[in-house]
């Protein structure tokens, strides 16, 4: 009778132990997740800053993302500069991956511009959350992440 008490002991033991652990770790790999997608977005913004820097413009709403990619992929300075601007969302820098959202299924950042505002200001969303970078209406959110 007291190996049987014993093993039911061990097993509720066990069974408590995971009940407490395995939903910390969900939690820890869901806030791990939620860093990575918030900081590929402050990346893409400072690469959309660097954009606008250089040509005067923020690209524009129509393939501005793909313009953004290329102008990552053209520019000497982004090209020497890339991995040490961009590379602590990733292993190896990548300009592709860039306007990507690392959260499965992988979709493409939300990019639209308001151009008929001067300061031009744009807004950066992921399609998987409600982080964003920037606003439509308000200049003084220009650049400025959501979360904060």
């Amino acid at each position: 009778m007291t190996i049987v008490f014993g093993v039911i002991i061990l097993g509720l033991s066990y069974y408590l132990y995971d009940s407490l652990v395995t939903p910390y770790q969900e939690v820890k790999e869901r806030e791990a997740l939620e860093e990575k997608v918030r900081q590929r977005l402050i990346d893409t913004k400072d690469a959309l800053i660097q954009y606008q820097t250089r040509n005067e413009t923020f690209p524009p709403t129509e393939g501005g993302l793909d313009s953004l990619v290329k102008f990552l992929k053209t520019d000497s300075l982004m090209i020497a500069m890339g991995d040490s601007l961009f590379g602590t969302t990733f292993d190896v820098y990548n300009p592709d991956s860039l306007v990507y959202s690392p959260r499965s299924p992988f979709p493409k950042w939300e990019y639209t511009l308001n151009d008929t505002l001067r300061p031009q200001i744009y807004l950066l969303e992921d399609p998987g959350s409600d982080d964003a970078v920037g606003s439509l209406e308000r200049t003084t959110m220009r650049n400025a992440p959501n979360w904060n």
